[in-house]
C-alpha cells in the first residue's frame, strides 16, 4: 500500500499544482525584489521588474543565479530577512573558493522537514520504524534533513552521523534499525564491513535505504540492496535550495518526484541558457517558491537531467526527474570527449566489481591521460599474472566501448583504496595543479 505524508498535495491534480506555483511565484518575485538588493540589481541590469513576471512562462525573463553569485554575495548578500529571524545555517562542502552559506528561518526548516518526511514515507517508512542516520551532521545538510523528516514521520531516530563504522553496525543490529540514511558510497562500505563481520542480508534488520548527496548507478543500487537485504531509494537536494528532499523516489522507482508546491523547476541548455521543452536533457534550474531567509530564483544546479510527467503508478502527480547523468561543471572533458564518472562506474559494476575506484587524469606532452584504479573483489584476488592481465584488458575494452577513448586500468588489492565515510573522492584531476 502506497504511503503519503501529505496526500492532498502530493497527489493533487496538475492544474492545481500549476495554479499554486503561479500564485507563489508572483509573490516570491516581489518578495525577492523588495528584500534582496543583490538580486534586484541583477534584475535591473536585465531590464526586468516584478510586474513583468505574470506567470511561470515569464520565468525566463529573470536572471540566473549561480554558485559564483553565492560566493560573490558571501556571507549576507542574498539574505532576505533580518538576522534575528534566522535560526540556522548550513554550508556546502565545496573545495575551492569561499564556502556557500544558506540561511534558514524556522518556517524554512519546517518546510524542509516536511519534504524529507514525504521522502521517508514514499520509501515505505512509518512511525513504527527505527531510522538510523549515518549522513554527516553539522554544516552538511544530509544529517539535519533526514533527522527532521524522521521526526515528522514519528520514527525512532538514531543520529549516528558519519564515521565509526563499528559503532554504526552495533546500533543497527542492537536497535534493529529498519531505515538507513547515508551516502551510497558509505552504504556500500557499511555493507562490505557487515559482510566481513559475518552478517548476511538475512541477519540485518534494515529494510529501507535512503541514499543521496553523490551520484550512484543502478548497478551500485543493486549491489547495495543485495548486500544489505534492503530496497534502496534515491533522494535529491542541494544546500542552496534547502537540502535533501527537494526530490525523492517513490515505490515505482522511475525517477524522483520534485516537491513542486515548494520548488519550480526548469531544464535549460547549459551553454545558451535557453529553456528546453519537457522531456529534453539539460541542466536543472530551481526557483524556491516558499523560502524566506534564502529565496533563490532561477538557481543553476549544474546537474544534467531529464524531467517527465508520465503518470506514475504511486499516484503522485508531481513531475519526476530522472537520475542526473552528471554535472555540467564536474563533467570531465578528456581528449575532447565528455566523460561522466558514472559511465566508468557502470562498466566496473557490470563486470562484477564493487564501486571502489578512482579516476586519475593527467597530461603528458599536451595530451590528456586517463587512468582508472580499480579495487579487486576478495574472490578475484589471485597471484596469477595472466588472470589479472585478462581482467584488466576486459575493463579497458569495456571503458573504451562506452567512452570512445582508451583508459589505462590498474587493478589493486582489496581495501587498498581509501574508504569514504562522506562523499566519495572519485576523481583526481592533476591537470589543474
Amino acid at each position: 500500500m502506497e504511503r503519503y505524508f501529505q496526500e492532498e498535495i502530493e497527489c493533487a491534480p496538475i492544474e492545481k499544482i500549476k495554479e499554486l506555483q503561479h500564485e507563489k511565484l508572483l509573490r516570491q518575485v516581489r518578495y525577492v525584489w523588495d528584500n534582496v538588493p543583490y538580486y534586484r540589481s541583477k534584475m535591473e541590469e536585465k531590464g526586468v521588474r516584478p510586474e513583468d513576471v505574470k506567470s511561470a512562462e515569464d520565468l525566463c525573463k529573470l536572471p540566473f543565479l549561480s554558485k559564483a553569485d553565492l560566493r560573490a554575495a558571501y556571507p549576507y548578500g542574498l539574505l532576505a530577512v533580518p538576522l534575528k529571524d534566522c535560526v540556522r545555517i548550513h554550508s556546502t562542502s565545496g573545495t575551492t573558493g569561499k564556502r556557500v552559506i544558506a540561511f534558514y528561518t524556522q518556517e524554512d526548516i519546517d518546510m524542509w522537514n516536511e519534504c524529507c518526511a514525504r521522502a521517508i514515507m514514499a520509501a515505505g517508512g512509518t512511525n513504527e520504524d527505527v531510522c538510523h542516520i549515518a549522513y554527516g551532521y553539522g554544516l552538511f545538510t544530509g544529517g539535519a534533513g533526514l533527522d527532521g523528516g524522521s521526526h515528522k514521520v514519528g520514527c525512532l531516530t538514531v543520529p549516528c552521523s558519519s564515521g565509526n563504522t563499528e559503532r554504526q553496525v552495533m546500533f543497527i543490529m542492537d536497535l534493529k534499525a529498519t531505515i538507513l540514511g547515508c551516502t551510497p558510497s558509505y552504504a556500500a562500505y557499511l555493507g562490505e564491513s557487515m559482510k566481513e563481520m559475518g552478517y548476511g542480508p538475512e541477519d540485518i534488520p534494515l529494510k529501507i535505504g535512503i541514499f543521496g548527496a553523490e551520484a550512484w548507478s543502478e548497478e551500485m543500487r543493486h549491489d547495495i540492496e543485495q548486500t544489505l537485504g534492503i530496497k534502496a531509494y534515491d533522494i535529491y537536494g542541494l544546500t542552496e535550495i534547502s537540502g535533501p528532499g527537494v526530490a525523492y523516489e517513490c515505490s515505482a522507482q522511475q525517477g524522483m518526484h520534485i516537491n513542486e508546491d515548494h520548488f519550480l523547476v526548469e531544464v535549460i541548455d547549459p551553454d545558451t541558457g535557453e529553456v528546453l521543452p519537457e522531456g529534453s536533457q539539460g541542466e536543472l534550474v530551481f526557483t524556491s517558491l516558499d523560502k524566506k531567509a534564502f529565496p533563490l530564483l532561477r538557481y543553476r544546479t549544474r546537474d544534467i537531467c531529464v524531467l517527465t510527467r508520465e503518470k506514475c503508478s504511486c499516484g503522485r502527480t508531481h513531475v519526476r526527474m530522472m537520475k542526473p547523468k552528471g554535472r555540467s561543471d564536474d563533467m570531465l572533458i578528456i581528449r575532447g570527449v565528455n566523460v561522466f564518472p558514472s559511465q566508468i562506474e557502470t562498466v566496473l559494476l557490470n563486470h562484477g566489481y564493487a564501486a571502489n575506484y578512482q579516476i586519475i587524469i593527467g597530461r603528458v606532452n599536451n595530451t590528456d591521460t586517463l587512468d582508472v584504479k580499480v579495487e579487486l573483489m576478495p574472490q578475484m584476488f589471485t597471484d596469477s599474472v595472466s588472470e589479472i592481465d585478462e581482467r584488466r584488458r576486459e575493463l579497458e575494452n569495456g571503458i573504451k566501448n562506452i567512452l570512445g577513448i582508451k583508459a589505462k586500468v590498474s587493478l589493486v588489492a582489496p581495501k587498498s583504496i581509501a574508504r569514504s565515510e562522506g562523499k566519495a573522492v572519485r576523481v583526481i584531476d592533476n591537470r589543474k595543479i
